[in-house]
């Protein structure tokens, strides 16, 4: 249900004509993306062709990012909006539907994934886990409909936005081989990844890992003491490693956890920082989507190994 300050958004961006009319061959192109994962892919693809504004910058929780009057503005002078879909953006979701139904063009990237390899978390009933740039695979869709969205848009440059995407699919793959290396190199018993919420399962189908978090699949659900005691007997009773916190989540609910699993007469570590739903500031390694994936990966085997 649409809020009254969404409704003044949905009612302002509504009024705008329609970029799909626009000629931007002769343009750069404006260009707004929610999470930076989706920021990335776009600029990858789209090159010196597009100028790319992010909604949402490192340690922003897109399941409960309210949009800002600044955002609107973005908003209504962007050529093409991308966002992930699958209710990643949470209360901006309308937002966006709102859009497309006025023909503005809003694209979600995250819907180009076959519903048959997408997974559907019992809380979610029926909905689908949005966190699907943890399965690097699954990530190249989002790459196709980058690249098919902006052709067409900008036709005259479609030969640029087939050979970048071409060019990253490569790189991803790469990427797919490398997390495949390194978590084999992790015991067997010990492939279990405990988190501050769900946002790993498609990590954990693909790559071999049991992945546990302490909240649902939206940070918007909160854990209850109870989902605290039954993790930490869990824990307790299975020797886990580690723990680990996200960078896009408050660490208390981990630290909670942690004591928890401390009354009990066992330690666990905590392993780290992983990039959940937010990747690391623009400049450094996690800064890129390739880059926060290596540094999870690379966390992740140091602690459980």
């Amino acid at each position: 249900m649409l809020t009254l300050g969404m409704l003044v958004i949905v009612l302002a961006l509504g009024c705008g004509s329609s970029s799909r009319q626009e000629d931007l061959s002769g343009n750069r192109i404006d260009v707004v993306t929610t999470v930076g994962m989706v920021g990335d892919l776009v600029e990858r693809v789209g090159g010196d062709r597009v100028s790319v504004q992010p909604l949402m910058g490192p340690g922003v929780d897109p399941h409960l990012y309210r949009a800002t009057a600044s955002d609107v503005d973005k908003l209504e002078r962007a050529d093409i909006v991308f966002y992930v879909g699958l209710e990643l953006e949470g209360r901006m979701t309308e937002i966006f539907e709102k859009m497309t139904a006025s023909g503005r063009d809003a694209v979600a990237v995250g819907e180009r994934v076959p519903q048959d390899r997408l997974l559907q978390p019992k809380e979610f009933k029926g909905r689908y886990d949005p966190h699907l740039w943890f399965d690097v695979t699954l990530w190249k869709y989002a790459l196709e409909a980058v690249r098919d969205a902006l052709i067409e848009r900008d036709p005259s440059s479609a030969d640029l936005y087939r050979k970048n995407a071409e060019a990253y699919a490569k790189e991803l793959d790469g990427l797919h081989a490398y997390v495949q290396e390194k978590i084999a190199s992790i015991p067997e018993n010990q492939r279990v990844l405990v988190t501050a919420h769900d946002a790993f399962g498609y990590f954990g189908r693909q790559y071999g890992l049991e992945v546990l978090g302490l909240q649902g699949t939206s940070t918007a659900t909160e854990a209850g003491a109870g989902d605290v005691r039954g993790l930490a007997e869990m824990i307790a009773r299975r020797g886990v490693k580690a723990i680990f916190v996200e960078t896009s989540v408050p660490k208390g609910t981990i630290e909670a956890l942690r004591e928890a699993v401390r009354s009990r007469g066992k330690d666990v570590a905590i392993g780290g920082s992983l990039f959940s739903d937010a990747m690391g500031s623009p400049g450094t390694p996690a800064g890129t989507y390739v880059g926060m994936v290596r540094h999870n990966v690379d966390t992740i085997v140091e602690a459980l190994q």
